[in-house]
Order: structure tokens, then C-alpha cells, then sequence
């Protein structure tokens, strides 16, 4: 088994782990000083702000399973090079809230070193995931505001 295979089998085995809920198999994943970083809106989910260990980590992921109920994901991309795997994914969250599901795309960038995710970046269609998650439009707001400060 090549080093890109393993590393393809590691991502999607943290993936299946916290789409259980396994936080802490999830976490085993990674190492000790993970780096986790996503490009979204942390004025509005300012729980996905910049994370760095496993403590941190775990706390993002509590608050998101605090959030929803069910969590599952679509990978029709993965590619692997060395000790980087990118993963295009369609994910699916339904809010514990209402039941709404949430349905966003996303690109994630693992880096590993000895085995282990010690990188994680995530891009995310944050302007489609903010309008879901707060089950509105924004564009009126974003326009308005812009008019209102010209």
C-alpha cells in the first residue's frame, strides 16, 4: 500500500469517525498540535474560527454535535500526494433545531506527519452555508447595508 492510499484510508476514516459522532476516534486521527483552520464567517459561526491541539479541536466538533443531529457527507473527489490529501465533499447537516438539513460543498486539505493529521483547512461556500444556517437571504442585507454606508 502506497503512502497516498493510507493516507486517503486515514481522512476517510476520521470523516466516517465524526460523522458517527466519535469525536475522540476522530481526534485520534490527528496529532497532539493539529492546526485547524477553516475560510468562513466567524463573525456569524464563530465557532469555526482558527483551532490549534486536540483540546481545541474537540471543542469545535462538541459544539457543532451540540448543533445537529446528523451529520453525512459525500466524497466524489479525493487526492492524495505524499503527505497531502485534498477531499472535495458534499456534506449534509440536519439541525437539531428543526430538522432543516444544511447542505453545503467544501474543499479540506489534510497534511499528515508520521501518520497523523497535524493540518486541516477547510473552503467552504460560506455566502450559500450562512443563508442556511441562518435561514434567510443575505444578499438584501449585505446590499442594504453597502447603500447605507455610501
Amino acid at each position: 500500500m502506497t503512502v497516498e492510499s493510507l493516507n486517503r484510508q486515514r481522512v476517510l476514516h476520521l470523516l466516517d469517525a465524526f460523522a458517527r459522532g466519535d469525536i475522540e476516534a476522530a481526534l485520534s486521527c490527528c496529532t497532539d498540535d493539529v492546526d485547524f483552520l477553516t475560510h468562513a464567517p466567524i463573525d456569524v459561526l464563530p465557532h469555526l474560527g482558527p483551532r490549534h491541539g486536540k483540546a481545541e479541536l474537540r471543542e469545535l466538533w462538541q459544539t457543532v454535535w451540540s448543533r445537529y443531529q446528523e451529520i453525512r457527507y459525500k466524497a466524489p473527489h479525493i487526492v492524495a500526494g505524499g503527505d497531502d490529501v485534498a477531499i472535495y465533499l458534499h456534506g449534509y447537516f440536519t439541525k437539531r433545531s428543526n430538522g432543516r438539513i444544511v447542505q453545503f460543498d467544501m474543499t479540506v486539505f489534510y497534511t499528515f506527519r508520521n501518520g497523523q493529521i497535524a493540518q486541516i483547512r477547510e473552503i467552504i461556500d460560506s455566502y450559500d452555508l450562512v443563508q442556511q444556517v441562518l435561514e434567510q437571504e443575505i444578499g438584501p442585507l449585505i446590499v442594504g447595508a453597502a447603500t447605507k454606508e455610501d
